[in-house]
């Protein structure tokens, strides 16, 4: 599943946003794995909005690294919760 973030009335740049589980039928544990790519700006935008919506803390994601060619960033928040 992808998100597109468009930028706002503030002008923020866009970011992508991808989301990706894995389940382990034992434990009956999911490994969820966000990860949003984009500028500096625009990761950091949506990092701090998360974190207003009580989704994770910021100190819970990975600092941003250079993601390919492209002059891009991302950063990721790996997170672990029950299934039914």
């Amino acid at each position: 599943m992808q998100a597109y973030f468009l930028p706002n009335a503030s002008g923020l740049p866009s970011a992508e946003v991808s989301i990706q589980a894995s389940t382990d039928p034992v434990s009956r544990k999911e490994f969820i794995k966000v990860m949003v790519i984009g500028s500096r700006k625009g990761i950091n935008s949506i990092i701090k909005t998360l974190h207003r919506l009580r989704f994770a803390e910021v100190r819970e994601w990975s600092p941003p690294i250079p993601y390919g060619a492209s002059g891009e960033m991302m950063s990721l928040l790996r997170r672990q919760i029950m299934v039914d």
